[in-house]
């Protein structure tokens, strides 16, 4: 049997899956639509934090290839799409880059191919959106290919569970889809969970990101009753967490970003009022919620210049970490750059350090790293605030720097250290 793999989309989803199918004996071609990361791919780069340069040439040594030629999809006995799928600008789902992707395969694949679709979504979409999108082209009938969906559940920067050894879940349209698909994952996945149909395992991915979305979003209104009430929620939360069993810690921060958690419960909720004609009331207060966040941070940061009898306005304020997770350099829908915007708009003199982040653009112009040591920065400003608690930064030596630091982490201990 012949193990001919297209991967569409070589993001920080496709491109993990690429590679452990290459190390598994799979021709896999990296499907991609962005020149640039095609050239870097083919010369050995990588541009996803949890793979090295080297994992990019060993798999270059195994055959494979990034390519944009549709062509490929014609020789593929499995295609696996995993592209974006943001929000349209009226909070509706986009499912331009689905849609577009199974356009190509509805052209060029043939019959007998197994496709996969793991972009994540809303319930329905892979037998009501993309399966007839792949027909339409006129070519393929709904008896020709095999469909599933297995949502994607990658963790940037974890270093314990990699897409290996997660747990993969799997839906088809039959038991027999479920099962070629269960198979596929089933050469370099460890555990493939199967369930009844494309609709549960679409919902399944939205159920995960819901939970934690609702659950980030209390314990971001409890901090600012708790600041009120002059209780340190940190170690309530430290306290509860003692508790072996019914309660599951989670940490309040200056917003949420990420693809996932800002992005994925839109889906569900659009799915719900489109469907049901009823509000998902826990999303919409989930995303009020957490949305506001930014705005939090600046007035709690203005609270404290107002403590040194200064103004917000031409303040010298650096910021610390402009990414969404700890340790990576991922920025999609990191909180950071809101709260950046807002202070520049209330006037405050921004500067910042990541050392995953060389420049960050902020309200239309690039802003450079402050320094490679970020104390030298601090001590040339009147706060500090820390953004992301990345690792290997010297928290010490700013804590001794003496300069006013607040932490939306809740990572540091001082005199001078106030929390969100």
């Amino acid at each position: 049997m012949s193990k001919n793999l297209v991967v569409m989309g070589q993001g920080y989803v496709g491109l993990p899956l690429s590679q452990l199918a290459a190390l598994e004996g799979w021709k896999v071609r990296g499907f991609e639509v962005n020149q640039g990361v095609i050239d870097g791919l083919n010369s050995g780069k990588s541009h996803v934090d949890d793979i090295s340069d080297e994992e990019i040439q060993e798999i270059l040594a195994l055959g494979y290839l990034a390519t944009h030629d549709e062509r490929v999809l014609a020789e593929a006995d499995v295609i696996v799409v995993c592209v974006p799928t943001p929000l349209a600008e009226d909070g509706s789902p986009n499912l331009a880059y689905v849609l577009s992707t199974a356009k190509s395969i509805g052209q060029n694949a043939q019959p007998g191919t197994l496709v996969i679709l793991e972009s994540t979504t809303y319930p329905g979409t892979t037998e009501r959106e993309f399966l007839p999108a792949i027909l339409a082209e006129g070519r393929l009938r709904s008896e020709d290919i095999r469909v599933a969906f297995s949502p994607e559940r990658i963790d940037p920067g974890n270093k314990e569970f990699r897409l290996k050894n997660t747990p993969k879940i799997v839906g088809g349209r039959t038991a027999q889809e479920t099962r070629a698909a269960a198979n596929f994952y089933g050469e370099f996945i460890e555990s493939i969970v199967e369930v009844n149909s494309p609709r549960e395992a679409e919902m399944a991915k939205l159920l995960e990101n819901t939970y934690r979305h609702v659950n980030i979003a209390l314990v971001n209104e409890l901090v600012r009753f708790a600041h009120e009430l002059d209780i340190d929620l940190w170690s309530v939360i430290s306290a509860s967490a003692t508790k072996p069993f019914g309660f599951e810690a989670f940490f309040p921060g200056p917003g949420v970003g990420g693809h996932c958690i800002p992005i994925d419960p839109n889906y569900l909720s659009y799915e719900v009022k489109r469907s049901l004609g009823v509000p998902f009331r826990f999303v919409e207060l989930a995303q009020e919620v957490n949305g506001s966040m930014p705005s939090y941070v600046v007035s709690r940061v203005q609270d404290l210049l107002n403590d040194q009898e200064k103004s917000l306005r031409g303040a010298q304020v650096l910021l610390l970490g402009a990414t969404y997770k700890a340790g990576i350099a991922d920025q999609r829908e990191s909180p950071s750059k809101p709260v950046a915007e807002l202070l520049l708009s209330k006037g405050a003199v921004v500067s910042y350090f990541d050392p995953f982040v060389p420049c960050w653009e902020l309200a239309g112009s690039v802003f450079l790293n402050a320094v490679e040591n970020p104390i030298m920065a601090a001590e040339d400003s009147d706060i500090v605030v820390i953004l992301q608690s990345h690792p290997n930064v010297d928290y010490d030596g700013l804590i001794a720097s003496g300069v006013p630091i607040f932490d939306t982490r809740g990572k540091l201990e001082g005199s001078n250290v106030s929390k969100l």
